[in-house]
Order: C-alpha cells, then sequence, then structure tokens
C-alpha cells in the first residue's frame, strides 16, 4: 500500500569519479527499489547530480539507471518532486518532458494528512555566505544560462566539471554539529516560524543528517548525503523520521 512519503537528497553522483558514482547509484537503485511498494511521493531535494546542465539538444552523459527507474517510479504514479541544489540548479525541462518528474525551484510548502512542510535545498538561506548568495542569482539568471549555452558542449561541460571540482575540494571536510545556535538553517527555521507555523522543515545541502526539536510542535530534519551516510527521511502519515539505509 503506497501510503508514505520520502525525502532525500545530496547523491553528487558525478563526486569524486565515475566508478564511485556507479556505486552509489546501485546503493541508491537498491533504496528505491525497496521503498517502491510504500512510496506515494518522492522528493528529491537538490544536489541529485554533481553536476547538470541542459543544453537544448545535449544533456550530461552518465546515471541513466537512475533516470530509468524514475521514470518508471512516475509511470507507476508515484509522484517524484526533483528539487534544483546549488549542483544542478541547470535543470530546465527535461526531466519533466522524459521523465515526468515535477522540477521545484525553491521553497515548497504542503500539508499531508494534517502536517504542514517547509521543504529546501537549504542553500542561500539563513546567515552568512554572502559570496555564494551572490554566485547563486548570477548562476540562476536567465541571460547568464543562455550566453553559457552558447558554449559548444565539449567546452561548457568541461568548465563546468572543473569548476564543482573546486567545490567538492571545498567541500571534503567532515562537517561537525556545533549546536543548534550555530545552525544556520535551523536559525532560518527558527525566524520562519515567527511568521507562520511548520510542523515540519526538510533541508538539504548541510550534509550532516540533523533531527532537531525546534519547539514543541516543530522540527527541522536535514537529510544528509549519500557518500557517507546513506541517510533519507520517511513521513508515514503522523510522523516524519530520519532514517539510513544499508548502515553499517
Amino acid at each position: 500500500m503506497r501510503n508514505k512519503i520520502y525525502f532525500a537528497s545530496d547523491f553528487h553522483l558525478g563526486s569524486p569519479n565515475y566508478e564511485e558514482s556507479r556505486k552509489r547509484e546501485n546503493r541508491i537503485l537498491r533504496w528505491l527499489n525497496a521503498i517502491e511498494p510504500s512510496c506515494a511521493e518522492l522528493f528529491l531535494m537538490g544536489d541529485i547530480f554533481d553536476f547538470w546542465f541542459e543544453y537544448l539538444t545535449v544533456i550530461p552523459k552518465g546515471f541513466v539507471r537512475l533516470q530509468g527507474k524514475l521514470a518508471a517510479m512516475a509511470d507507476a504514479g508515484i509522484k517524484v518532486y526533483f528539487f534544483k541544489g546549488n549542483h544542478d540548479m541547470w535543470v530546465n525541462d527535461y526531466f519533466t518532458k522524459e521523465l515526468g518528474i515535477e522540477i521545484v525551484s525553491d521553497e515548497l510548502i504542503i500539508e499531508r494528512n494534517g502536517k504542514s512542510f517547509f521543504l529546501h535545498h537549504g542553500d542561500g538561506l539563513g546567515p552568512g555566505d554572502k559570496k555564494y548568495k551572490l554566485l547563486r542569482k548570477i548562476f540562476r539568471n536567465p541571460v547568464c544560462q543562455w550566453l553559457f549555452s552558447l558554449v559548444p558542449p565539449r567546452i561548457g561541460l568541461g568548465i563546468a566539471n572543473g569548476w564543482s571540482g573546486h567545490s567538492r575540494a571545498a567541500g571534503a571536510k567532515e562537517e561537525v554539529f556545533e549546536g543548534v545556535d550555530r545552525e544556520w538553517l535551523a536559525i532560518y527555521a527558527k525566524e520562519q516560524l515567527q511568521k507562520s507555523h511548520f510542523d515540519y522543515f526538510v533541508f538539504g545541502h548541510r550534509h550532516l543528517p540533523l533531527d532537531i526539536e525546534l519547539s514543541q510542535h516543530s522540527k527541522y530534519v536535514n537529510l544528509g548525503e549519500w557518500i557517507n551516510y546513506n541517510s533519507y527521511a520517511v513521513f508515514d502519515g503522523n510522523e516524519l523520521t530520519l532514517n539510513y539505509f544499508e548502515k553499517n
């Protein structure tokens, strides 16, 4: 019976290399096969690919097994959402036309079974990181994207993959939880609670699985990533919980 909602993010397929990513893709496929019988909706909340850019007639090669599985799930009636992350923000309409997936550019607010959810990849939220926030505006600008699309794919994808590689190197350090008062996405969630109530704030981007009580009736869940944690969240109609797949 398909009555559960699943959330996952930060697969970073393509990082650190093709061989490791193929192993990760197979693990993700095992997870999708395991949840499919109970899955009513699937939210893939950003950075599924370590880099993605859609030209008019060209997309990055690789990871077709995942794409095929998502298409099959959508064809079977499972609603699949794909959030733009900071690594794959250049998704346009290919996944919608070919796979039947709904693309989400920023936040998505939903209500399921009387519970309210604030969903976002997590990039550009909260205090600090002014440099990235500026870059995000530039990279998401339609004119800038159009100008980049004029660069031949062989050159453009090479440049972009090189940029992504620098980002991976910068993000290789171990993520550490330093308390809720220094957790910028928790700070952002608390600010939103001053404006409107949400039972759950669900983000990716942080690369650290977190389940934090913000108040008696609200909590923040970070989905972590699939290079080290294989973490995801599931809503069973009553409660949202953080889980791990094939955890050693």
